[in-house]
């Protein structure tokens, strides 16, 4: 099952509205067929791996990281079907499949047809590999990850605003990666005017997973207190804490987008701004909760600065944290989270630290969200 569970994390992020599995064919102690979801969906994990297995499936185990699907499809024939075609005489699946086509049916066919079938190995791990997947499923939207680089005292910027390096290279291509783990990136309006970021990535070998690119193009109310004022042009590129100086809009006012960062576009030239950014392929959406609207995406990262931290977590959208930190004090800087004039409450509920890693002189946290609904 680790296996099929390292086989599955090939294409995560390149696989919606489908999940991203991964399947291995074992016969008489050896491995004789390996599959994992193919970008696009298609094809299947199982179907790969039973075509790599031929013959040799006859009377073997599949060990596959969710239930083989039973809906059949113009693409092709259901996966419980292919297992059973081929012979395989036991299944061993991670999840059940929440997909209302299968949920359950597809052991039901495999359980018909006199196969074993067992679940629940390694449950947590293909729940985290395909947790895009099945928060589309459970909460109508894509699993979020926000990732922050901030320094050791939790700031992403001067208190001027004035940007600097955070993280070192390792840190970034880890970002880059990580981006090439998700169908859409999301920035907020403040770094698109200052920056007009690439968002693509910088892996060899990955350039083609790029993901989508989406701006929010405003969902938090301005205020008055001097730090959210310095806040309302930050800058999220990657790595970063962010863009490098002042950014133009905070030199020249009338380069802003209407009122600072409130509710849509506002006065001013908000509405051209967004047509330019329509124009250049990007998707823009007004507030956070609009990202269960976006087709195709079943994971987004949000790289935001202050106010894009802030209006994901104030809605309770943020599922998964990375936060990468920098062996460096800014003191007095601009955090990378609160003191925004938001209500944060939203976001109290208890994180789980999954991961703990050492980037060149960087550290790395991933903390998960505890949600019992």
């Amino acid at each position: 099952m680790g296996v099929a569970l390292a086989l599955a994390e090939r294409t995560r992020g390149a696989t919606a509205p489908n999940p991203n599995v991964g399947c291995v064919i074992v016969a008489d102690g050896r491995v004789v067929g390996r599959g994992w979801t193919q970008a696009g969906g298609r094809p299947h994990a199982e179907a790969m791996a039973l075509a790599e297995a031929g013959d040799a499936a006859r009377g073997a185990t599949a060990y596959v990281t969710l239930e083989p699907c039973a809906h059949l499809s113009a693409r092709g024939p259901a996966c419980s079907d292919l297992l059973v075609a081929a012979g395989v005489t036991r299944v061993v699946a991670a999840l059940r499949d929440p997909d209302p086509r299968t949920a359950g049916a597809g052991f039901a066919r495999l359980e018909t047809a006199g196969i074993a079938v067992e679940t629940g190995m390694r449950a947590d791990a293909a729940r985290r590999s395909m947790a895009g997947f099945l928060a589309r499923r459970r909460f109508g939207r894509p699993q979020v990850t926000l990732k922050l680089a901030t320094s050791l005292d939790g700031c992403i910027a001067m208190a001027d605003g004035t940007s600097r390096w955070i993280t070192g290279p390792q840190a970034r291509a880890h970002a880059h990666l990580e981006r090439s783990r998700h169908e859409a990136i999301l920035i907020g309006r403040g770094t698109y005017v200052a920056d007009a970021p690439r968002l693509d990535v910088r892996l060899a070998g990955l350039e083609s997973r790029a993901p989508r690119r989406v701006m929010l193009s405003g969902s938090l109310a301005p205020s008055a207190s001097p730090l959210a004022s310095a806040l309302r042009h930050p800058s999220e590129g990657w790595g970063l804490a962010e863009g490098q100086g002042r950014s133009p809009q905070q030199k020249d006012p009338s380069l802003r987008w209407g009122d600072g960062e409130g509710e849509g576009d506002g006065p001013g030239d908000g509405a051209g701004r967004r047509s330019e950014a329509e124009g250049e392929g990007w998707t823009v959406i007004a507030r956070p909760a609009e990202i269960a609207t976006l087709d195709g995406v079943d994971h987004i990262l949000v790289e935001g600065g202050a106010q894009t931290a802030a209006a994901f977590l104030a809605a309770d959208l943020v599922d998964r944290l990375l936060l990468y930190r920098a062996p460096i004090l800014i003191g007095g800087g601009l955090p990378a989270i609160g003191a925004i004039g938001i209500d944060l409450s939203a976001a109290h509920g208890r994180w789980t630290a999954i991961d703990a890693r050492q980037l060149g002189s960087d550290r790395l946290e991933v903390y998960e969200r505890a949600r019992s609904d």
